[in-house]
């Protein structure tokens, strides 16, 4: 976005000039916007399942970076017939979070989205996330207890867990999260360092909203509807990482707190808010 003052209004902030118009990317007939948006798809062992993820995610997205896990099946393969622009990136250890932060090394977009490829996360609604980003959020996070949203693969446990752990964290960050451990998340790249991400696992995901909190993003949840995994079984074990949540907020809460953002500048017009 170009940095040019064009004008000035009876001393008021001056406008900076609007992006060319070769620089937006149309996300419906009424709608664009000119941040470039990273999908990131941790995989691994997934062939069977990336032929329906990546038939939901739109075509205005500008990178899909796929991080696969020593996949022992045709996943790269796929991926590649799928979408040839693709950028595969081997992931350096194991684990979800370790694939995680992999991958968004390697994005390029100013705009970075994580969803998964087992099919429980819909790509249609990276519209939403984008949307909420592009209008002021730092960080987006989707929310299956939001209104609108809902899930087909949460059982008694896994809710009982998500709904105390959420609760723990609202107390300790007075946020007012409505579901703490789903790993359907967007955020402006720029937030990667503060965000500072140093975890394995599937805790990744509350880790991300914790140290959000702690670093003053502006974060806005969505509603997100979970469907069941399409083929094979999770690597998710309801219990055992349950209590590696549990640690990473106890440890986060005994750290140090994040380093703060600062405000941005006074908001310029709506057409240079990155949608038009």
């Amino acid at each position: 976005m170009s940095p040019e003052i064009t004008k000035h209004y009876n001393n008021k902030p001056p406008l900076r000039a609007v992006p060319p118009i070769e620089r937006f990317t149309p996300i419906t007939p009424n709608v664009a916007i000119s941040p470039t948006v990273s999908v990131v798809v941790p995989a691994m062992n997934e062939a069977e399942n990336l032929p329906h993820v990546f038939a939901t995610l739109p075509q205005w997205i500008d990178e899909i970076v796929l991080v696969d896990g020593n996949s022992k099946d045709d996943t790269v393969a796929v991926a590649k017939r799928l979408r040839p622009n693709v950028r595969v990136v081997h992931q350096t250890g194991k684990g979800k979070g370790n694939a995680l932060t992999d991958g968004f090394a390697a994005c390029t977009g100013d705009i970075i989205v994580m969803i998964d490829a087992d099919g429980s996360t819909d790509g249609r609604e990276i519209i939403q996330f984008v949307g909420a980003l592009v209008t002021g959020a730092d960080f987006v996070k989707g929310s299956r207890y939001a209104s609108g949203g809902g899930s087909d693969d949460l059982t008694f446990i896994r809710k009982f867990g998500n709904k105390t752990l959420t609760a723990l964290v609202n107390r300790m960050y007075g946020t007012s999260y409505t579901d703490l451990c789903y790993g359907y998340n967007a955020f402006w790249a720029r937030h990667l360092d503060v965000l500072n991400l140093d975890c394995d696992g599937f805790e990744i995901e509350t880790l991300m909203n914790v140290r959000a909190a702690k670093a003053g993003l502006k974060v806005h949840e969505v509603p997100s509807h979970e469907r069941c995994r399409i083929h094979g079984e999770s690597n998710l074990h309801a219990v055992r990482d349950g209590i590696r949540v549990l640690k990473t907020i106890i440890r986060e809460w005994r750290s140090n707190p994040a380093p703060a953002v600062h405000e941005p500048a006074p908001a310029a017009p709506a057409a240079d808010q990155g949608a038009a």
